[in-house]
C-alpha cells in the first residue's frame, strides 16, 4: 500500500469514527436541552476562555523552543510561535495530510539543516511532557472528585500515589530514552504544568459561560481525561472522543450529559478559532528562512 493511499484511508477512518461518535452521542441526549444550554452561553466568559486557551498555546510554544535549543536549534520566540500556530492549523484542518509536526520537521530540516531524527525526538518529547502534566492534574482532580468511589475503598489513595509517581517515572524515562533533554527536565515539566493550568482556567471559563456551578471537579476531571483520550489518533481534532467521555462520565455519577456535551462543543469551537490564526502565517512561514537569533 502506497503512503498516499494509507494516509487517505487513515483520514477516512478518522472521519468515519468522528461522524459515528457524534451521531451516537446526539442520539443518546436531548438535543433541545443542548441547544438551550448553548443559547444561554455568556460571550464574556467564552472570550476569556479563548484568551486562556491561547495563553496555554503560547506557553506550549515556549516549552517546545526549549526542546529545540536542546538539540542545537535556535529560533526566535516569535518565529517559533508563528510556526506553532501553523502546526495547529495543519493538525486541525489537514488531518489526513502531513500534519502539524510533520510540517515543522520538513520546514526546519529544510531551512536549518537539523536532522529529522533530532527534530522528531524533540517533537515527540514535547507531546510526552505535556501528557505527563496532563496525567498529573487529571489524577489529582480524580482524587478530589466523586469518581474515586468507583475504584473501591482505596480509590483516592491509588490516584494520589499514582499522581506522586508521575514525575519520578517521567524523569527515569527521560534519562533512559531522551538523554538530550535530561538537563532541561525541570523547566520543561514546569512549563508543562503551566500549560495545563491555563487549559484548566480556560475550561473553568467555559463552565462559567454555561452557568455550570455544580460538579465542577467532576467536569474538570472529565475534561482532562478526555484530553488524554483525544491524544489517540481516532478522530479529527478529538471531536467525538470528548463527547463520548462526557456522555458516559456524567451518566456514571447520575448527571444529565447534555451540558457536558455542550461544554465539549464549546471547547472545540475555541480550538477551531485559535487554530484558524495559523492561516495568517502559512505563506510567510514557508517562504521565510529565519536568520539565527
Amino acid at each position: 500500500m502506497s503512503d498516499n493511499l494509507a494516509r487517505r484511508l487513515k483520514l477516512l477512518l478518522k472521519l468515519a469514527f468522528t461522524a459515528g461518535a457524534l451521531w451516537y452521542v446526539l442520539a443518546k441526549i436531548d438535543t433541545r436541552i443542548l441547544m438551550q444550554t448553548l443559547q444561554r452561553a455568556e460571550w464574556g466568559w467564552m472570550l476569556l476562555g479563548l484568551l486562556f486557551f491561547n495563553l496555554s498555546k503560547i506557553a506550549s510554544a515556549w516549552r517546545l523552543n526549549l526542546l529545540f535549543e536542546a538539540i542545537g536549534l535556535r529560533l526566535s520566540n516569535l518565529y517559533n510561535l508563528k510556526l506553532y500556530y501553523v502546526g495547529m492549523f495543519y493538525n486541525l484542518f489537514l488531518p489526513g495530510g502531513i500534519g502539524g509536526d510533520g510540517y515543522k520537521m520538513f520546514l526546519l530540516n529544510r531551512h536549518k539543516k537539523i536532522a529529522v531524527k533530532s527534530l522528531f525526538s524533540a517533537l515527540l518529547y514535547d507531546r510526552l511532557s505535556g501528557l505527563t502534566a496532563l496525567l498529573f492534574y487529571a489524577l489529582l482532580l480524580f482524587y478530589a472528585s466523586d469518581y474515586t468511589r468507583y475504584l473501591g475503598p482505596f480509590g483516592g489513595q491509588i490516584a494520589l500515589i499514582t499522581a506522586i509517581l508521575v514525575f519520578p517515572v517521567a524523569y527515569i524515562a527521560t534519562a533512559r530514552f531522551f538523554k538530550a533533554f535530561v538537563h532541561a527536565f525541570l523547566p520543561l515539566m514546569g512549563w508543562g504544568l503551566a500549560v495545563q493550568a491555563l487549559q484548566i482556567a480556560s475550561a473553568l471559563c467555559l463552565l462559567a459561560a454555561l452557568g455550570i456551578g455544580e460538579y465542577r471537579l467532576e467536569y474538570l476531571t472529565l475534561f482532562l481525561l478526555s484530553s488524554v483520550a483525544a491524544v489517540l489518533p481516532l478522530s479529527v481534532g478529538g471531536v467525538g472522543v470528548r463527547e463520548l467521555t462526557f456522555l458516559y462520565g456524567l451518566q456514571a455519577i447520575g448527571q444529565p450529559p447534555e451540558e457536558g456535551v455542550t461544554f465539549s462543543f464549546l471547547f472545540f469551537l475555541v480550538t477551531l478559532v485559535s487554530s484558524l490564526g495559523g492561516l495568517a502565517f502559512v505563506k510567510n512561514i514557508a517562504r521565510t528562512k529565519e536568520p539565527n537569533p
